[in-house]
C-alpha cells in the first residue's frame, strides 16, 4: 500500500512539541532516571505476543497514513526489536509519563465532531491513539527503531476499542498507554490484544481471535 500527500513530519513534530510546552523533553534530557520504574525491575522472563496472520487496518489509520506517510513507513533495515539498556528504559518511561501529563484527553467526537481521527495531538488535545503516535515519534527522534514500535488495537477494561503502543524489545513486549504512566509487559495490562501494525510491510497483523473494533475512539 502506498500513500501520497505526506506532510512534513518534522514540521508537525515541532508544532506538537511547541504547543504542548514540552521543552523539558529535549532529547538530551530524556535519559534522566525515571523514578519507580527501574531497568533492574524488568521481568526476568521475556514475553511476546504471537502474530497469527494479516488483519484489516483501522480506517482512521489509513487516513492518517495519507497525511503522515513517514509515520507509517516500514524500514526493514531497522532492528525488529529494541535492545533495552538502563538509559533506553529511562527514556521510554520518561516519554510515556511526560506525554501523558502534557496532552489533554478528549474523544474525537467531543474534540473534532468526528467518530475517529488519528494525529499527533498537535493542539495539545487527543485521544488514545494520538498520545501513542506522539510518543512513538519522540522515541524515534531519540534513536529507537520505529519498526520495533507498533501501534496496537486492544479491547480495554470497558469492552471498548483502545489504542496502545507496543515496544518490541529483547526483554519482551512492553505497552505504552495513556491510561497509566506505568510501562507494563503486555500480559499485565488486562487487555485483549486484537491486532497491530506489521513490522514487515505497511499493514496490520492479527494478535487474537476476538472481534476487531472498527474504531479506537475512547480517551
Amino acid at each position: 500500500m502506498r500513500f501520497a500527500g505526506s506532510k512534513r513530519v518534522s514540521v508537525s513534530a515541532r508544532r506538537a512539541l511547541g504547543r504542548l510546552a514540552l521543552g523539558g523533553l529535549a532529547l538530551a534530557a530524556l535519559a534522566a532516571p525515571a523514578a519507580a520504574q527501574t531497568y533492574a525491575a524488568l521481568p526476568a522472563v521475556p514475553s511476546a505476543a504471537s502474530v497469527s496472520g494479516e488483519a484489516r487496518p483501522i480506517s482512521a489509520w489509513v487516513t492518517f497514513c495519507q497525511s503522515y506517510a513517514a509515520e507509517c513507513a516500514v524500514d526493514r533495515s531497522e532492528p525488529a526489536s529494541i535492545a533495552l539498556t538502563p538509559a533506553t528504559w529511562n527514556t521510554i518511561v520518561s516519554v510515556n509519563r511526560r506525554v501523558n501529563k502534557a496532552v489533554r484527553a478528549m474523544t474525537d467526537m467531543d474534540h473534532l465532531s468526528v467518530p475517529d481521527r488519528w494525529d499527533m495531538a498537535e493542539d495539545g488535545i487527543g485521544d488514545c491513539e494520538d498520545f501513542q503516535l506522539l510518543k512513538r515519534h519522540m522515541l524515534a527522534e531519540a534513536g529507537l527503531p520505529r519498526r520495533a514500535m507498533r501501534m496496537t488495537v486492544v479491547i480495554d477494561e470497558k469492552g471498548e476499542g483502545h489504542a496502545v503502543l507496543t515496544l518490541i524489545t529483547d526483554r519482551g513486549d512492553f505497552i505504552l498507554d495513556n491510561k497509566t504512566s506505568t510501562v507494563l509487559p503486555w500480559r499485565q495490562t488486562g487487555y485483549a490484544f486484537i491486532k497491530r501494525e506489521s513490522q514487515d510491510t505497511v499493514g496490520w497483523v492479527s494478535l487474537g481471535r476476538a472481534p476487531s473494533p472498527t474504531t479506537t475512539a475512547n480517551r
